[in-house]
């Protein structure tokens, strides 16, 4: 079951316990004599560039109408900063290491990943839909419980005991997040079924596992086949699959299900050409479901006995 389903998220006493991730006492040295083994190591490297990443995520949704809620914008800024310290964190595992983190790491991938027209894309989709935020608060839900699950996997994998305690504080605070958006999506879909159709087309056309829009496909396939394969990680992914059916009016989508037979090995040529447009998404996916949006709402609006129909009624 959900915690607190239908229960409003305590935005004041969030801003009292945000803050920068506590990791004074963990000591980074010790995965010099005990490194973690390569496979496990990448995946931290995605985790990284992904927690890192979040910046740029906001400077999208700071252009949408999301930024028009004022307690959107104060949770926003408080959760892009803990996660800014999570990859941090993360950048100091793989310094320990010998690798490159933070700046040296993240401005190559930046340069070569991240388009400079998804603010326009977003803004699109924004204006296409006046269930964006519905959509927003529904992906970052999710987006959260699949983050969630990888660390947990990360943790029984690794079996490490100075990783571990790392990502026991770093999922603390995730937990809040998670919080945050369940309550905010519940609220916006609950009892309001063009939400809620809005919401699964979007998810069903939208949606991938986090980072995948700016990782490489390797890097994202070698993730979900090692967090989430295997029986172990089957069950994790099952009960994300589960929490998103107990969203109002998102049962049955299988997600994480998909992610996996996806993703599964070996790939052959056909399946990655069947698979290609939905896993490379980013600007021009989001452009072209927008455009899709908007001629929807125009349908509707020259059906409506000849009268226009307000924007702010459409789904």
């Amino acid at each position: 079951m959900l915690r607190n389903l239908g229960v409003p998220f305590d935005l004041k006493s969030y801003k009292r316990i945000a803050g920068r991730l506590d990791d004074t006492d963990i000591d980074y040295a010790a995965f010099r004599d005990e490194p973690l083994p390569d496979d496990l190591l990448r995946c931290v490297r995605y985790m990284h560039d992904v927690e890192s990443h979040t910046s740029c995520y906001l400077r999208n949704l700071l252009n949408t109408r999301a930024h028009h809620d004022p307690a959107i914008t104060e949770f926003m800024t408080m959760w892009a900063f803990e996660e800014h310290w999570h990859g941090d964190a993360l950048g100091r595992v793989l310094e320990a290491h010998g690798e490159a983190s933070g700046e040296t790491r993240l401005s190559a991938m930046r340069r070569a990943r991240v388009s400079g027209l998804a603010p326009i894309g977003w803004m699109a989709f924004s204006a296409a839909t006046r269930h964006f935020v519905a959509i927003h608060m529904t992906f970052g839900v999710v987006n959260e419980w699949t983050t969630q699950g990888g660390y947990a996997r990360l943790l029984a994998r690794a079996d490490h005991p100075v990783l571990s305690e790392l990502l026991r504080r770093i999922m603390k605070q995730e937990g809040r997040h998670i919080d945050y958006y369940r309550s905010s999506a519940i609220e916006r879909l609950d009892g309001d079924r063009g939400a809620q159709r809005t919401v699964r087309s979007a998810l069903r056309h939208l949606w991938s596992p986090v980072g995948s829009k700016v990782m490489s496909r390797d890097d994202t396939r070698h993730l979900v086949t090692t967090l989430f394969g295997g029986d172990d990680g089957a069950v994790v992914a099952a009960r994300i699959d589960r929490r998103i059916d107990q969203l109002p009016g998102l049962d049955g989508l299988g997600l994480m299900a998909g992610v996996l037979r996806q993703h599964r090995a070996p790939r052959t040529g056909a399946e990655l050409l069947r698979t290609g447009a939905r896993s490379t998404g980013g600007y021009s996916t989001v452009m072209a479901y927008s455009g899709q949006l908007s001629a929807a709402r125009r349908a509707a609006s020259s059906s409506s006995a000849g009268t226009s129909v307000p924007h702010s009624s459409t789904a």
